[in-house]
């Protein structure tokens, strides 16, 4: 169990995830938090918005060592969230994403663990699984790092490492949902890449109620996976266009991006079928082995066959379930407001 008196951390603290976690956990805790990430513009807006003293900033960037190991030290849990996370960026500049995602990974995995840090949670996305793409590529590497960490250290040692797997979050930075909204109140058409690709759809705080319920629950190299609902983006442009009172709003398809999937994966048939049910969740074990393989050869073994868990096979939301999922969104209720003053 976590130390309940110890400083959090989060990597990446000034982004969506970081700032609704840092908000929640302000409401909750008593502890100090901190943020780390590079961007002092939005550091300095932070901590005007909030003013509160318990809230520690560290300016620095994942990709220094020696920056992580100033705002690790002392620290009882680390959120990792710092991450380049927009599919194109790192498509056109994969050895950025292997620098932050990678490499600054591992100072992170490795700090807390030279830290006695009792809680590390790694921010993982669906691209991880069958990764096409550089940004899915260097997150799946993250979660082997970590894995590998885990199976290094044991399950006795001072630190539990653990990571979470989710997809799209809804009205997160880089989002289509912010772009579609843009565009309606522009007058522009909405551009659509492919109107059959489906997305799963989690809003933030689904997202942080998983990385909170991995802290608390993990073992030793865990990976948590909530079972998101999903959509085409058809019906999501659909129901925005409702929501907006806009049913003759022009679309424009533009056609697919650099590396972009029809469907995401959450889970691999592989992962599910050694994964534990724990009703919305999936806990995915670290597998323990080493390299001695014979050692755990049984004659007739034989892996369960399932399917992946992507997108396409997910509860499927229509028009009027993404309607209202949006609607339970205050950033849409928000615009909405707006939009009709």
């Amino acid at each position: 169990m976590p130390d309940e008196n110890s400083p959090i951390l989060i990597t990446g603290g000034t982004g969506s995830f970081g700032k609704t976690i840092l908000l929640q956990l302000l409401q909750s805790t008593d502890r100090e938090l901190r943020v780390l990430s590079r961007d002092e513009e939005k550091q300095d807006a932070l901590r005007n918005q909030l003013r509160n003293p318990r809230v520690r900033f560290f300016i620095g960037d994942v990709r220094d060592r020696g920056s992580v190991d100033r705002a690790v030290k002392g620290a009882g849990a680390v959120f990792h969230a710092a991450a380049l996370k927009q599919v194109p960026s790192c498509e056109f500049f994969p050895l950025e994403a292997v620098r932050t995602n990678i490499l600054g990974s591992e100072n992170v995995i490795r700090s807390s663990i030279e830290h006695k840090v009792a809680s590390l949670v790694c921010l993982s996305t669906d691209k991880a699984v069958h990764p096409i793409n550089a940004m899915g590529i260097s997150k799946a590497m993250m979660e082997k790092l970590a894995h590998a960490a885990a199976r290094e250290i044991g399950p006795s040692a001072p630190t539990t490492v653990s990571c979470v797997r989710y997809g799209n979050v809804m009205y997160s930075r880089g989002s289509v949902i912010p772009l579609f909204i843009k565009q309606i109140k522009a007058g522009q058409p909405i551009t659509v890449t492919e109107p059959d690709m489906t997305r799963f759809l989690m809003p933030l705080r689904d997202s942080v109620a998983l990385v909170r319920f991995a802290f608390t629950h993990a073992r030793q190299g865990d990976l948590f996976i909530r079972k998101a609902p999903a959509a085409t983006i058809s019906d999501l442009v659909l129901a925005l266009k409702d929501l907006f009172e806009v049913p003759d709003h022009p679309v424009e398809i533009i056609g697919w991006r650099h590396a972009e999937k029809l469907a995401e994966t959450l889970a691999s048939a592989q992962e599910l079928s050694t994964a534990e049910d724990l009703g919305d969740y999936w806990r995915i074990q670290l597998d323990g082995r080493d390299l001695n393989y014979s050692a755990y050869f049984s004659e007739g073994d034989r892996m369960p066959v399932q399917e992946d868990f992507h997108s396409h096979n997910a509860e499927r939301l229509d028009r009027e379930g993404v309607k209202q999922l949006l609607l339970s969104l205050e950033e849409i209720r928000s615009e909405l407001q707006t939009w009709r003053n």
